[in-house]
Parts: C-alpha cells; structure tokens; sequence
C-alpha cells in the first residue's frame, strides 16, 4: 500500500467510494494529507468527470468525528481486550443457543476482500448464512429478477451502451442527482445525436427530465403494468423477434399470458398506471420500431413490495425483442452503492453462498465447504435484513455485528430497528464515524479504517473492478475490515483459514473460488486474477469479469451468443401478473410518501455533511408537496410541516413544486438524528418487503402532512456541536466554523437569553444585543471575532447563506458589526443568494444578475461564473434560470 509520509505531493489512482458508477479519482497527497483530488481521464466508468460529492472528497477526509479508538461500554479499550470480548460474546452465544443465534450485516461501502472475510467467517466457519447487506434494500430485486431470467446475478451491458443507444428509457432513476457522472455521459451522447430518444418514467418531474424527449408521470408503483403492457403490445403488433424467442429462451407463452391478464390492451394499462394514452402509445410505438433500446432501472423499481416482477417485465420485453447482448440495447440495472455488485460476487446477501453461487444445489455447498475447507458450512439460506432486525427484536438472535451502515437511519420501521439494538445482548458496530444513530445502541465500537487508509477492490454497475488505493495513514488506532474480522475469528479459533496478511492474498483466493471446479458453469469467473503477485495487484488496472485465463472472449457485454447461465442455456421468461403497492391511501392518510437520495449528499451524511459546501445547496430536511395539496392545507414554501404516518412522524420544510403531482410527497432519506430533530425518513416506513427479494418498500408509504404551528423560529451560529435542543425543530449544518442550527419551536421562551445559555457557553463581554418583541438578536463577539449569532423572529428571518459566511470572518468595524446585528450586508452586492452550483458556489441571484447583463445561455454562464462546468448537476437548475 503506497502511503505518502513525505513532505513531497504524490498522486494516487483510487476510486470514489459513493455511488456504483464506480467514477476513478486522481489523490493528490502531501504530508499524510489529501489536498485535492481529480477525475482519472484513464477510467474507463467516468473518462476524468466527478460530481460534486466526488469533487468534495478531500473535504470530508479529516479527523473530525473519527471513531479512533475501540470503546466496550463507551470506555476506551485495548485492540486485544476488543478482539477478546467480541470473540468470546460470539462463541459463548453460539455454544448456548447454536449458530443461528448471531448475525452480521455488512454493508456495500466496504470493499471486497472485507466481504470476503465476513461472509466466510460466518458461512463456512461459524455456519449460519445470517449474514446480510445493506444492499439487500437496494439491489437485491434486480439480483433476483437476473437470477430468475438470466440464471444467475448478471448484468449484461456496460456504460458505452447508454451513449450508443437510440432509445434510453431511464425508469424509477433520477439519474442527474443519484448518479450525475452517467446522466452527463447521457447528456453528451444526446448533444452529439439528437436523434437519441430520452424517456423518463417517474411520478414526478425530476432534474433528469431536462433532455427527455418523452416524461411518462405514472401513478406511484404502477411501473409493472407499464411493463407487462408493453409485452402485450409487442405481441400484439408484430413487434416481436420470434427467431430470438424460439433459439434462446423459454417461458414466452406463459409470460405473455400473464401479461394479457390486467394489460391486454392500450386503454387498459393507460389507466392503471395514470397516463395519457398517447404518451403511453408513443413510448411503446419507440420500443417497437427502435433496434437499440437500453431500460436503465433503478430504486423506484427495486424497493418494492413486487420489485423483482418488475424487473422480470422489463427484462422479458428486452428478451422479446432480441434487445440484449448488442451494443446499445440492453436492460441495465445500476448499482446504488459503490461495491453493492463486489458484495453480490462474495456472497454478502443472506440467500447467497460465495461466488455467484447459492444453497439450492448440494454440489456447490460441498464445492465450497471442500475450497475453504470449512469445519461448520451452513447449509440453509440465513435470514435476511428485515427478518434478521425480527429476530433480534424477538431474543432469536443474540449477537450481531454491523459493519459500515446505519440500520437505525435506513432500515424500514426505523424505530423498531433501534428498539431491536436496545433489546440485543451483543451489539459491536464497527465504523469509521464515532457517532451515528447505530453505534449509539452499540456495546462495542471498533474503530475501522475510512475511504482515503482502505486499500483493497470494488465493482461498479458494469462489472468494472477497480483497486482503491489506501494513501493515508489509519487514523489513530483504526484498522481495515478485513483485518478486525480475521482478528475475531482467529481468536475464535479459526486460526488457519484467516492468516491473511493483505488484501491482496484476500482477492487471489476469492478470484481462485470464482475459477475452482467451474468450467464455464458460472459465469462470474476471474480466475485469471488469482496469480497476481502484490505488485501486480496494487497497480491493477480497471478490469471487467468475467476474466478467465486464455479466454478470448470479449467481456464488455454479456449474452452476445444467445447463451445464459441456465442449465438449458436459454433465457427465462418470467410469467408477471402486476400487483398495486400493498399499503394503499385512506382518508387518514390520503397521500402517498416517495423516497430518494437528493445531489450532494451521500447515504446518511456520515461523511458528505461534514463539508459545508455539500450543505450549501439543500441544507435542511425537506418534503415535496404538489401545489394542489399545499393549497389544499394552506402550506406555503418553507413552512414546517409534519408528515405523520401510521407508525412514526417526521418534521420538515415545505418544498411546493410544479413536478409533484397531487395526491404524492417526495422526502429525502439522508437526515439523521446527528442532523435533525425528526427527520428520518424511513421509521415512517413499515416492513413491507418484496416475498422474493425481501427488499423493503421504500416508495410508496400512505402519510398526512399538516402544518406545524411554529411561533417562532430561529438561527443560532455557534463554535460548539450541540445536542438535545429544546425546541420542537432543529436542524444542524456543519460550517467552515462551527455550526449553524436552523431551530422553531411551539412556545416562546421566557427569557431568549437563559435559553440560549441553557444550550450553549459565550462570553457576556463583548456582545450587541436587540429584543423588539416580535425579534430577538444577539451577537457575541472573542477578540473581535464572532463566536455566537442568534436571531429570532415570529416572522422573517435573515439570509442564513450570508450570516454563515460571515461568521468564518474577522469581523472588526463598527459597521461590520451592525451589519451582523441587521442580518444583513451593508451593499446587498454581496448576497449571491442560494447556492445551485455547489462546485463553486455560485448563487441563484448571483445567476439571474448575469443573465440580466447579457450571459443569457449555458455557455456565456459558464464562462462568466463557471457554473456548470464541472458536474454539471446544476444546468437544470440553470437552464430553469434561463
């Protein structure tokens, strides 16, 4: 592992550890430092683009809120006494209750070699498959769909596919903020062919409509029926490759069938799924006549109490019509997390067992329990994530280990979840960041090696393996993954099958698993990296699987042949009858909660809300509401409202938007309770999941929202991190300096002054002070410079945008200092209003003036304020502007 200790810079090639486009980042390092970073020109997955959370990456990748040290109890303890208690709580549970009575749930941020250890600790070694991912809530229906259709979890195309297409159908993907570095891939293919057909297929009109030709607004969870119609209309005008059909699948008339059963006809799925019969017709008379048709799907397809149908009928249209296995014609489902796919190759999921392959055949158990030469493999599917939270709630399990996630925040029925945690015996967390909802129900925290000190693989959603590169030294007493896992076992007593003493010995014996006693049965073969020495592995190059030893077929696209990964070699086609989303509306809760990831935050903000500038352009838990329904219940932008559903509420701000449609809201799934009062979206959610996937819904949730009858509301600007606000609403942003917290409360304090006193220390002697009644400011000063800012109001408040810049400053004349106290600069020049280009940091009013002296397109504004120029997830925005 290459780690700068010089003062010299070095770069390093690495990869990005969001999203699943899997983007390459040039480090530029200096002093154990990382002090900027850059897209690698040389990947093949982003070709030197990063979006805004990758551009940040060197601004999240300090010290503060490190997990430093192991802690038993909340005491700092020693890495022998951590290893010793978590080895002995486990072995004395499974000695007492049996193997199935622990757990781990992984995660697919860490990487490979991690999952690799994990997954055989617990499956050959321990013996129980209660091991599972966080992936399980937003892969694990496309997983099931391609091993139904495909005979395995394949996906056939790659990235070029989406710019050699004629037809991109992006379905249940807002793919210009969940994956930017794509959607600017999609942008440019569609500038230099605007020929190319867009379709987007949402309820509500997103940042990626902006180049669609075509935006289909279908009822919430209504995707299959559009789908399987799509099948009937195929057959119906001879639209269909029969040869392709009748050469290399099975199932067609079954499938067929059960597509005619709700859609046999046009009018018929127009209605069931809320769209204008044209529009409707108009996407299926594309699909007919266009050769090369790519259906990206993602999470609005996959969380869903039917999701894995859902990716059958997408998958048997494409099967239908020969459009698969050919440059620009595939389904294609992309990755949420960066090594969701990695993961999947180990076996990480529940009902997997190692290497793309699962517990329905005797011979792949004995085939890997001969490999591992395993004293104890499990020869049952575990349970998976929401049946595995189960069982801890009811005393089943006894002992789990969470790796790198947050359940508390992003598990359906949130607050059950930590219900469950409280109840367990055993809980170790092990994880980078010190304080997150999960590790404060954990009894044992080990502190785990970040992004910049991992070093180890990952694969991206085109089945690109990547190497990232550690470059940092581990901060404090942190080790890797794989190390703390190898650590536990071998205190366990597996002594011999966890002697590994790199990651690099970790990937040779994964690879050489994928290979042994395959013989072209299982597709995921890269057996030909198994005899990479340490260098050769650490200055690996980008690679896509399958990589087999003298094979001279080209791997950029699956299933060029005809031939899958079934035991007949033909593709299965799944017979789908579409079933509406089980929770349906009342007249309690008339409309309909749909969830989702917004631009410059990542998961649960354990490490993007560390950078101020990620905050700048959405910085407070929101909810989209239609102007229908916001009329409907007097809510006006801004306002704070409460979305209730049958099991938990949440507090946010009013978003009203013309691309909501009535009758459905839009919350984002990244606040925490480190982050926001009430803001976690997923403990509205109950634990309705796909029967075959058991991927939770997570998009269609039945909520009220009413307004929340604030008195009052307020801005406190302070050095100090607080907790326990006691005020109804509060929300933290993380500055440059110290902290912003946006609070509103149902009753007015007494006395402002006590109340601020009662929540955080500052000086009384140099301090400007206002009290009108209605308003209430307070600004105090340390050697001239602000340590404390407090406004409140039972009416407006000032821009918090500019009070937040002004606090990073030296704030020294008298006019500076009323300027403060007015909330407000003294030339109004210097407002650039709120933040859309977060890359750098150009405002909304800071845009409108340029266009008004003349930049009046994208490349004037480009030009001028370099918005845009970099990701390029603001131009709807801008183009909005415009």
């Amino acid at each position: 592992m290459t780690i700068a200790t010089s003062p010299d810079t070095c770069q390093v090639k690495t990869t990005c550890p969001y999203c699943g486009v899997g983007c390459g980042v040039n480090a530029r390092v200096s002093e154990n430092r990382l002090i900027a970073v850059s897209g690698d020109k040389a990947h093949p997955a982003n070709q030197g683009r990063l979006c805004v959370k990758g551009s940040a990456l060197h601004e999240t990748s300090g010290l503060e809120g490190r997990l430093l040290a192991p802690q038993i109890e909340g005491e700092t303890v020693s890495w022998d006494k951590a290893f010793n208690h978590v080895a002995q709580g486990f072995s004395e549970t499974i000695k007492k209750y049996g193997p199935d009575s622990v757990a781990l749930y992984l995660s697919g941020q860490i990487l490979t070699e991690d999952y690799y250890v994990a997954n055989k600790l617990m499956k050959g070694f321990i013996g129980s498959a209660n091991v599972d991912t966080n992936s399980r809530l937003c892969m694990s229906s496309a997983v099931a769909a391609h091993k139904r259709a495909f005979g395995a979890d394949l996906v056939p195309g790659c990235y070029e596919d989406l710019e050699l297409t004629d037809l991109l159908i992006l379905v249940g993907s807002n793919t210009a903020w969940a994956h930017p570095v794509i959607y600017q891939r999609i942008v440019a293919a569609k500038k230099a062919r605007p020929e190319m057909k867009v379709v987007v297929i949402d309820p509500r009109r997103t940042a990626t409509c902006d180049i669609a030709d075509l935006h289909l607004p279908l009822k919430p969870g209504s995707d299959g029926y559009l789908f399987t119609g799509l099948l009937s209309h195929l057959a119906d005008n001879n639209a269909l490759d029969n040869s392709y059909i009748n050469d290399h699948t099975e199932g067609f008339e079954d499938a067929l069938q059960a597509a005619r059963t709700l859609t046999a006809d046009l009018t018929q799925t127009a209605e069931l799924c809320g769209l204008d019969k044209p529009d409707l017709k108009q996407l299926y008379q594309w699909f007919s006549q266009i050769d090369k048709v790519v259906t990206l799907f993602s999470q609005g397809i996959n969380q869903s109490s039917s999701g894995v149908d859902k990716g059958n009928a997408i998958i048997n249209c494409h099967l239908a019509t020969a459009k698969i296995g050919k440059p620009g014609a595939t389904p294609f489902s992309i990755t949420g997390q960066p090594n969701a796919m990695g993961g999947r190759e180990v076996g990480g999921l529940a009902n997997q067992l190692a290497a793309h392959m699962d517990f329905s055949n005797p011979e792949n158990i004995e085939l890997v329990e001969t490999f591992w030469q395993a004293p104890n493999i499990a020869r049952k599917e575990g349970l998976k994530a929401v049946d595995m939270f189960q069982a801890i709630h009811d005393g089943k399990i006894k002992a789990i280990w969470i790796i790198g996630t947050n359940p508390v925040v992003s598990m359906p029925n949130a607050d059950f979840i930590r219900e469950a945690l409280q109840r367990c015996e055993l809980v170790v967390v092990s994880d980078c960041m010190e304080k997150t909802d999960t590790t404060a129900c954990a009894d044992v925290l080990l502190p785990a090696t970040g992004w910049a000190e991992k070093d180890g693989t990952v694969t991206n959603s085109e089945r690109v393996i990547s190497r990232q590169k550690g470059f940092l030294e581990p901060a404090g007493q942190s080790l890797h993954d794989w190390q703390i896992i190898c650590s536990v076992a071998q205190t366990m007593g597996f002594e011999e099958g966890f002697r590994f003493n790199s990651p690099a010995e970790i990937f040779a014996e994964h690879a050489e698993l994928s290979g042994f006693r395959n013989s072209g049965k299982r597709f995921f073969d890269i057996s030909s990296l198994a005899t990479l020495s340490e260098n050769e592995y650490h200055n690996m190059k980008p690679v896509r699987w399958p990589a087999i030893k003298d094979s001279k077929t080209d791997s950029t696209r699956l299933f060029v042949n005809g031939r899958f990964n079934t035991p007949s070699g033909r593709a299965r086609m799944i017979p789908v009858t579409p079933a509406a989303p089980i929770s349906q509306v009342s007249e309690t809760y008339p409309l309909v909660l749909n969830t989702g990831r917004i631009r410059d935050q990542w998961h649960t903000m354990t490490r993007t809300g560390k950078a101020s500038r990620l905050l700048n352009h959405i910085d407070q838990p929101y909810v989209e509401i239609s102007l229908h329904d916001a009329a409907d219940k007097g809510i006006v932008e801004q306002d704070l409202v409460e979305i209730q559903s049958a099991i938990s509420r949440c507090l946010a701000r009013a978003k009203i938007t013309a691309g909501q449609p009535a009758g459905s809201v839009f919350m984002p799934i990244h606040w925490t309770d480190q982050f926001a009062s009430l803001a976690r979206v997923d403990s509205l959610f109950a634990s309705i999941k796909d029967p075959i996937s058991g991927q939770p819904e997570a998009k269609h949730c039945p909520v009220s929202i009413n307004k929340l009858n604030s008195r009052w509301q307020a801005i406190l600007i302070t050095e100090m991190e607080l907790a326990n606000l006691p005020c109804e609403y509060w929300s933290k942003i993380p500055q440059k300096r110290g902290f912003r917290y946006e609070l509103a409360g149902t009753q007015l304090p007494e006395n402002w002054k006590t109340w601020i006193k009662s929540m955080v220390t500052f000086s009384d002697d140099d301090q400007i002070e206002l009290d009108s009644g209605e308003t209430y400011r307070l600004v105090s000063f340390r050697d001239q410079t602000p340590e404390l800012l407090f406004f409140a109001s039972t009416e407006k408040l000032p821009n918090s945008h500019w009070l937040s810049k002004q606090f990073d400053q030296i704030t020294a004349s008298p006019a500076q200092r009323m300027a403060l106290l007015a909330g407000k600069p003294v030339d109004n020049n210097h407002d650039s209003g709120a933040i859309v280009c977060s890359c750098f940091e150009v405002g909304e009013k800071s845009i409108r003036k340029a266009i008004h002296q003349g930049a009046n397109n994208i490349e004037k504004l480009v030009t001028q304020l370099k918005c845009g120029s970099n990701c390029g997830s603001c131009l709807p925005e801008i183009r909005a502007l415009l």
